[in-house]
């Protein structure tokens, strides 16, 4: 603590403008020897006095001494900065001014100062401190930065100081929040400890907790008659080592080595030291009453070298009984390394809220995760609530319409570099190619197929394979990236336990403005309502004059076109693969059914259903996302068979009552 009151001195002195600065060279001078020979023994005392002394120049000079840049000069021991000349004369600069003071003919009359690894350590700490007050807001940015990935008892002090009149509010806070960290770990005041300590209670920071775990940091100790009464014990174990509830980190052996070091338990041979005394004691092939032969058994043996113990010949053996005893009536516990019991109960305290905090906000990234995957797998499956859901065909090429959009988004960013104007450029083109594929899927395969739902698995099956395969002759295997603007990098970050990425929000927001989208269509425009009159009986439809045919067109189509959007979508985070859409197909179609058919309120709700159910199994087994996804599965099989119409089922004659 005494490097730290020099330092809020010193700081005290920059921050009001002291002028009455001592020479840097004089300070030097006076610790000419351990500037020369510096060690990690001797160099605080000259940091103390550079401290002290407010030199000018005083923070460059540690900045060169620490990167090997000072030298001296042997004749009467001054130290400069030297700069190599072409004739190989050497000029001496000032430390202070920076200017030419004189000449060095020959480097022999020089000695480099070469501080060796920790010395330049503690010089690097010295100069974070010293940034802390720096003019240059980056070099004070850098000083905290520096303290908060190593912070050490002598970062406390100058921190403190450089609170008060840091300008920068935002800077400020960082600093005071740093304070408290540092408090947390170093001050001495009680009092002012247990505050720091309950300053953090439910603060979901990561330093915080890196601050108080240590508080609660335990050591296994035997604790004898005579032990100091204060001593901080955190829980008594003698008599749990007789059972197999432990607490965590301490083992049977851990407790073994202590008792023996304590003196209350001797040494225990094990079978190898025991077979080893057997036969250094063997006469005639008889060892212990024994015979050599009848040694084969490990009952003899032990009865053996029992009997060699009673002789006075071995140590006595200690058996598993013996063992669990001394350790029951040995008065083991775990101590607390913190001698303050206060502190510590405060410290589990903070801890208990900050852990409750932590869990709520754990619950509530969950959560996030699970409407982000529930929106991925919503956008997938809106175009097959459309295709599959109002039109009653099973296309088994919808995850190709995906994989086709994702492909034609790359193409459009290796024309259009901007990744902005080719992402702008890509969902309508992305529409318009799908859209196109699934007019000419519908009128070439679809269009023979209606009401032969076999026939049109196959064939949308046969279709799925062909437009892979396409797929990998264009493009080949190799993964190709179609990279996301730069204001969609990064994530939306609440705390230090729940983010979530910027791209998983605009995919949230473009599955929420096909939803929209798709319910106007629907329910609010002429061919909405010609599709609901189509699906639910086309022979009225066509005698009311509509063309069934083509609203069939239209709408595989649109489905169609939907999917290429989510296609360019998901390509942004996922591998853009021939394979991508078959990744996405199996979720498609769950989403559909367990939503119900036919219901687009159906298709949102499926796929919120199944999104929180996979990431809530993957929560509960992160190892394995197969398992969590064949749980998922089973679960879904058995959901419809309580409600084998979906979540939402259609009524009357759309439901084909």
């Amino acid at each position: 603590m005494k490097r730290a009151g020099i330092w809020a001195a010193f700081l005290w002195l920059c921050l009001s403008g002291a002028v009455f600065a001592q020479d840097l060279q004089n300070v030097l001078q006076t610790h000419q020897q351990a500037v020369e020979k510096a060690s990690r023994k001797t160099i605080d005392a000259v940091l103390d006095d550079l401290a002290a002394a407010n030199a000018p120049g005083t923070q460059t000079f540690i900045q060169e001494w620490a990167g090997k840049n000072v030298w001296m000069r042997k004749e009467d021991g001054l130290f400069f900065y030297v700069s190599a000349q072409a004739d190989k004369s050497y000029e001496l600069i000032d430390l202070a001014s920076g200017e030419t003071v004189g000449v060095a003919a020959e480097k022999k009359l020089l000695k480099q100062l070469k501080p060796n690894s920790g010395v330049r350590g503690v010089l690097a700490s010295f100069l974070v401190q010293f940034q802390l007050s720096d003019p240059d807001p980056e070099r004070r940015i850098a000083a905290l930065q520096a303290i908060e990935r190593d912070a050490d008892e002598t970062h406390y002090g100058p921190l403190q100081a450089s609170v008060e009149n840091e300008p920068d509010a935002e800077l400020k806070a960082r600093k005071e929040r740093l304070v408290r960290v540092l408090a947390v770990q170093f001050e001495q005041d009680e009092t002012k400890r247990i505050d720091a300590i309950l300053s953090f209670k439910g603060d979901l920071g990561v330093d915080a907790r890196a601050a108080l775990n240590p508080i609660l940091a335990t050591d296994l100790v035997v604790l004898s008659a005579l032990q100091d009464p204060s001593e901080n014990v955190a829980q008594s174990l003698s008599s749990r080592f007789t059972g197999s509830d432990m607490p965590d980190g301490v083992t049977r052996e851990q407790a073994i080595a202590l008792v023996q070091k304590a003196g209350l338990l001797g040494p225990i041979p094990d079978n190898d030291a025991i077979k080893s005394a057997l036969i250094a004691n063997m006469q005639d092939d008889m060892v212990g009453g024994f015979a050599k032969q009848d040694l084969d058994q490990q009952e003899n043996r032990y009865q053996a070298y029992d009997a060699l113990a009673a002789s006075g010949l071995v140590d006595k053996r200690i058996s598993d009984y013996d063992v669990s005893e001394t350790l029951a009536y040995s008065n083991l516990a775990l101590v607390y390394r913190e001698p303050s019991s206060v502190v510590t109960d405060t410290a589990r305290e903070t801890l208990a809220s900050i852990n409750d905090a932590v869990g709520l906000n754990q619950a509530l990234d969950l959560g996030l995760d699970a409407l982000s995957l529930a929106s991925i797998f919503f956008l997938a499956a809106i175009g097959l609530a459309i295709t599959f859901g109002v039109m009653g065909v099973i296309n088994m090429a919808h995850g190709e319409f995906i994989m086709m959009g994702a492909y034609t988004g790359y193409v459009v960013q290796q024309l259009i570099p901007n990744y902005t104007v080719s992402l702008i450029v890509a969902i309508p083109l992305a529409f318009a190619v799908t859209f196109a594929a699934g007019v000419a899927l519908e009128r070439l395969v679809i269009r023979w197929l209606y009401n032969r739902p076999l026939e049109t698995l196959l064939a949308t099956f046969g279709v799925s394979i062909a437009l892979q395969q396409i797929a990998k002759n264009i493009f080949g295997t190799q993964a190709r990236p179609l990279t996301s603007p730069g204001w969609l990098d990064g994530a939306w970050v609440l705390n230090d336990v729940v983010s979530i990425s910027y791209i998983r929000i605009a995919i949230f927001a473009l599955g929420l403005i096909f939803f929209l989208l798709l319910l106007f269509i629907l329910n609010k425009t002429r061919l909405g309502l010609e599709v609901r009159a189509v699906t639910q009986n086309p022979r009225m439809a066509s005698a009311m004059g509509i063309n069934p045919d083509k609203i069939n067109m239209l709408t595989f189509g649109l489905g169609s076109g939907i999917a290429g959007i989510a296609g360019v979508a998901i390509g942004l985070f996922a591998k853009v693969t021939s394979e991508l859409g078959s990744d996405y197909i199996v979720q498609s179609f769950m989403t559909i059914v367990v939503g119900g058919v036919g219901n687009i309120w159906g298709a949102l709700l499926g796929a919120g259903m199944i999104g929180t159910l996979q990431k809530g199994i993957e929560w509960l087994n992160p190892s394995n996302t197969l398992a969590a996804q064949t749980y998922m599965i089973l679960f879904i099989i058995l959901f419809i068979q309580i409600r084998p119409r979906g979540i939402i089922a259609l009524k009357g004659r759309a439901a084909g009552d």
